[in-house]
């Protein structure tokens, strides 16, 4: 059995008097890919943040490839460049070019030389389906597009682990799944990921497993056509009911 990819070990968080993360335990191997579903507020995305130490934590640990995140300073900074993170906000530097913006990372952080950055950008816009947007700023892009460019950016560093944190809810509904078919094509390339969303489509055809969480804990974890079927909580089956009568 090879190594997880990222563990986190009874990790726990607050946020002053709540208790955001409660005692979670969780592996993901490599090129897996993890769902984690959950009512609004049941520390989903605190959980995301956590992996790559966006949010600190207050006890427990996480490990990325056997390494403990550091607290601070270049150690840090070295193992989290190797998790890309796509927020719901496309975060984007406004006054940079789209291909400006994908470069960034590989010629500051991992000193690439720029024609060599440059090259791999334009083929990573290519590949999330917008070479053709590479010299325009982000604010000429629509918000599908924009999410795909974050995408590409995050790609660009050679992460080891993707985590996305509701990456289509601040898109209009004609956009979702131009970016949702971007995930899939992941999913489907065996890149290791963490996704934070209320699409459900996209859990049952590209997860490996859903992991549901509800008031900071992890409730249940189960692949796809279990989870969905058969819930075993409570909880889960409120929550899917509620979801899949809209």
């Amino acid at each position: 059995m090879t190594r997880p990819l990222v563990v986190l070990e009874q990790v726990n968080k607050h946020f002053g008097a709540l208790h955001v993360l409660v005692d979670i335990d969780l592996e993901i191997q490599r090129g897996e890919v993890v769902v984690v579903l959950g009512p609004s507020g049941s520390g989903k995305s605190t959980l995301c943040r956590v992996i790559n130490r966006l949010e600190t934590i207050d006890s427990g640990r996480v490990l990325l490839d056997g390494i403990p995140l550091p607290e601070e300073g270049k150690e840090l900074a070295a193992l989290r460049s190797d998790v890309g993170m796509v927020f719901q906000s496309f975060n984007l530097f406004a006054h940079k070019t789209v291909l400006d913006n994908v470069m960034l990372g590989p010629v500051k952080v991992r000193r690439q030389p720029r024609a060599e950055a440059e090259s791999r950008a334009r083929a990573l816009l290519d590949r999330v389906g917008i070479a053709a947007q590479a010299d325009k700023m982000p604010a000429h892009l629509s918000g599908g597009q924009q999410q795909r460019a974050a995408i590409a950016r995050a790609l660009a560093m050679d992460p080891k682990v993707l985590l996305f944190d509701e990456p289509t809810s601040a898109l209009d509904p004609e956009m979702i799944n131009e970016v949702l078919d971007v995930m899939k094509e992941l999913a489907r390339d065996g890149m290791t990921m963490v996704v934070v969303t209320h699409e459900m489509g996209f859990a049952r055809q590209s997860a490996d497993r859903v992991v549901f969480m509800d008031e900071g804990r992890l409730v249940e974890q189960a692949a796809p056509s279990e989870f969905f079927a058969h819930p075993k909580s409570d909880r889960a089956r409120d929550f899917l009911s509620k979801i899949l009568a809209h």
